[in-house]
């Protein structure tokens, strides 16, 4: 061979290997790069929410799958060879030639559905001869790249359906309000037929012409047998969509999270959605109530507690508008915690040892550097079982609970149980960080509330041991990598213990309902739930969160912009709308197993709840391991009585051998106070008899206010003058004379009611009270500016 034709040889190779690697690489990766609208799914699929593209079109991503009803009628009207074709169908574009010709201009194109695609990727190409070819080469090798399934998915993601409405999900959406899974055949049909020329016969306009198209495929349909005549019949009775509908917003903060969080411009969830729908609608039957006391935002999420699992996540209900904050997804929002986080002290505590749950603590008139705590119903009961504090949430004898447990070591505590909010040193909080004066979220509550609960629910399936990572975040995405509960199981607790947990849980399940606030009180005995709540100081924010076996639920209620409203407060705003809730979920019969490995028998003072000593009644109970450490008795004495046991003696004025010898429960005169008014079996100590009198006695008087060594500052009235403030005593024997001095100047006496206002000058002063059988109390106290 020569070397001219030699060289044309290679030539020909060379243009041929071109040709042949220009056709290879013809496509392009993706073949549709339009921007998507971002698509939020529950777990099994339906539509959630979604956002517009960027672009203004309604174009979903593409679907997993094609109903089949879809997939008949498209192919039948658009391309009845589609499986049997390489992309091309010859047949077809003789026919669309004849008819063209014959017409002087374009009336048909030919086009197969791989066709379609390959135009569709293009964009605004012209139609002609030259764009015809390059369709039918793409389409070939379009042929190859994917199956027929995966073909006919992209023409159904991409192909327009009138207006902004692009692909089959947002279409059916859009035009039926429903997924494409459950269209019927005469809607499957009228979708099949609106990509075949979107700007004509959009749904509204040119009805009859979208008719007639819809009723000639349904009747190809039942030429092949696809349908009977009786279901033809029916499909052609159904009527044409009327105009776009809105598409669901069930979960816009949650979807605005998720993209946020993901970026997926589909997303399947964990949200149950009958049970985020029914939570729409209950916290929109609140709302409305609650609007009328200028109350517009509520938020409300339940969670799973094996799995961590999110069922449903309201992040603030619809229809309180942009102006009131509905935007604001207030499950993420720092919000004052009220008393919310009452349970986690009692829970530490319970675990250290520092209490059992029949402890008695003071509940009395309390200052401490400065601080005055109040209880919601500014009443008193002198002293309380811890776990009746938290039953009733008194807020004193937490206050006094948190002192004795210490601040920095609960402070410390919710840092580790990962409340990033509360995120000041402990004295900046103060005493009040049991009480509300921290912030916290309702997912981060919730959270922990149902960690609780997953550790106590495992206890007994792990032998005993503990799981750290049964203590973790929620999870709203489906299909997420599950946490092995199995592995890396250690003996002591991460945060807080099997026993205290249960304790906890057991008084929750007391705390009372109201009868005042409806038929929702009635639930206790129904249902077991442990539930608190909280109320943030100012009426500002309102909070219950429940739990059972399986469940937990938490809600919140206020106003996003802080505004407090009087009324606002947990147990009548959230907890309503918590046990509705409730109402929505499977009943669970079980209720916790008590972690007797972690449980001991102690023997504790019947009336007082501490270490008993031998002279104290004695009750046993199931307490915390380690509660061995509880401190011992200081409310029980062992006093002597004379024969007639009305009067108290000792041994300077009765012989040993008449006393009688009885162990007496005896409060200190403040608690005592307070006490015996809401315990009438309370037996108050015997005085001393009058012979017995000049022996040294117990002081029978308590300074209720002022505290030793306090500062006072006197509030100033609006003439400018200051005001007085009421001091306080009390005595063991109401009706006996107090006789009052100031810095040694007599001013005045008091009886039954122990309360005298004073106005004393800026400076330190004495208080000095002395009753008519001669007993005295001294007391000094400060006047600052």
């Amino acid at each position: 061979m020569n070397r001219p034709k030699l060289q044309r040889k290679h030539a020909f190779l060379l243009l041929l290997l071109l040709a042949l690697l220009t056709y290879i690489f013809s496509l392009p990766k993706p073949l549709f790069d339009g921007p998507m609208s971002q698509v939020l799914e529950s777990k099994t699929g339906e539509l959630l929410g979604a956002r517009i593209a960027s672009d203004g079109q309604w174009r979903f991503p593409v679907s997993d799958s094609i109903p089949e009803k879809f997939k008949v009628a498209i192919t039948q009207f658009e391309d009845r060879r589609f499986y049997q074709h390489w992309g091309v169908d010859i047949r077809a574009l003789f026919r669309a030639t004849r008819q063209n010709l014959r017409a002087g201009h374009i009336v048909s194109g030919g086009s197969t559905l791989t066709m379609q695609n390959i135009r569709l990727s293009r964009k605004a190409k012209q139609r002609n001869i030259w764009n015809k070819l390059i369709e039918i080469l793409l389409a070939t090798r379009l042929e190859w790249r994917h199956s027929k399934d995966k073909i006919l998915h992209l023409y159904a993601a991409n192909a327009p359906f009138g207006g902004n409405v692009v692909g089959l999900d947002a279409a059916a959406w859009r035009y039926f309000g429903k997924a494409p899974s459950l269209l019927s055949w005469s809607e499957a049909a009228t979708l099949a037929v609106l990509p075949n020329s979107p700007a004509l016969i959009h749904p509204g306009r040119n009805r009859d012409a979208l008719l007639k198209k819809r009723n000639r495929l349904l009747d190809r349909l039942l030429a092949i047998g696809q349908l009977d005549s009786l279901s033809c019949a029916l499909a052609k009775a159904e009527s044409l969509p009327e105009r776009p509908l809105p598409l669901p917003r069930f979960a816009p903060h949650l979807l605005d999270r998720a993209m946020r969080e993901h970026g997926r411009h589909r997303l399947r969830t964990t949200i149950d959605a009958n049970v985020q729908n029914r939570l729409n609608a209950i916290l929109a039957r609140h709302q409305s109530v609650l609007r009328q006391n200028h109350i517009y935002n509520a938020a409300a999420i339940v969670i799973e507690v094996e799995t961590g699992d999110v069922l449903a996540y309201i992040g603030n209900v619809a229809g309180a508008g942009a102006s009131q904050g509905e935007q604001v997804d207030v499950i993420s929002a720092p919000r004052s915690t009220g008393s919310i986080l009452k349970p986690f002290l009692y829970a530490a505590m319970l675990q250290d040892g520092n209490i059992v749950p029949n402890s008695l603590i003071a509940d009395i008139p309390t200052q401490i550097d400065g601080y005055r705590p109040e209880n919601f119903h500014k009443k008193y009961d002198g002293a309380v079982s811890a776990k009746r504090a938290i039953v009733r949430s008194l807020n004193i004898p937490i206050v006094r609970m948190l002192q004795n447990y210490g601040l920095e070591k609960f402070h410390y505590r919710l840092q580790q149980l990962n409340f990033k909010t509360i995120n000041q040193s402990p004295n900046h909080y103060g005493l009040t960080l049991a009480l509300g004066g921290a912030e916290a979220t309702l997912e981060q509550v919730s959270i922990t509330y149902t960690s609780m609960a997953r550790t106590l629910n495992h206890f007994a399936d792990q032998s005993g041991r503990y799981n750290p990572k049964d203590f973790r975040g929620i999870n709203y995405v489906k299909n997420k990598t599950k946490v092995e509960n199995t592995l890396n199981l250690q003996k002591e607790a991460p945060h807080f213990n099997a026993a205290s947990i249960y304790q906890t849980f057991e008084a929750m399940r007391e705390v009372e309902r109201p009868n005042s606030e409806g038929e929702w009180s009635a639930f206790s005995s129904r249902r077991k739930i442990a539930w608190k709540t909280g109320t943030s100081f100012g009426f500002r924010d309102a909070w219950a969160v429940g739990l059972d076996t399986r469940y937990v639920v938490g809600v919140w209620v206020g106003n996003a912009d802080g505004e407090g409203r009087p009324g606002l407060v947990g147990v009548k705003a959230a907890a309503p709308i918590l046990f509705d809730i409730f109402k929505e979920l499977p009943q669970q019969e079980a209720w916790f197993e008590p972690p007797y490995d972690e449980l001991i028998r102690l023997p504790i003072c019947k009336a007082s709840g501490y270490r008993p000593l031998s002279i104290c009644p004695v009750d046993t109970i199931w307490a915390n391991q380690n509660a061995l450490n509880l401190g011992a008795c200081t409310y029980h004495q062992e006093v002597h009585l004379d024969a007639s046991q009305q009067w108290r003696v000792h041994s300077d004025c009765e012989t040993p051998h008449k006393m009688q010898h009885r162990a007496w429960f005896v409060l200190p005169p403040v608690q005592e106070f307070y006490y015996k008014s809401k315990h009438p079996a309370y037996q108050v100590l015997p005085p001393l008899r009058p012979d017995c009198a000049s022996e040294g006695q117990q002081q029978p008087m308590q300074l209720i206010y002022p505290k030793r060594f306090a500062k006072i500052t006197l509030p100033i009235d609006l003439d400018g003058e200051r005001s007085s403030t009421v001091f306080q005593a009390a005595h063991r024997t109401p009706e006996m004379e107090v006789y009052w001095h100031l810095d040694s100047e007599y001013i005045g006496k008091t009886q039954h009611f122990h309360e005298l206002p004073l106005q004393p000058d800026v400076g330190l002063h004495t208080l000095t009270l002395v009753d008519a059988e001669g007993n005295r109390l001294e007391q000094a106290f400060e006047i600052v500016e």
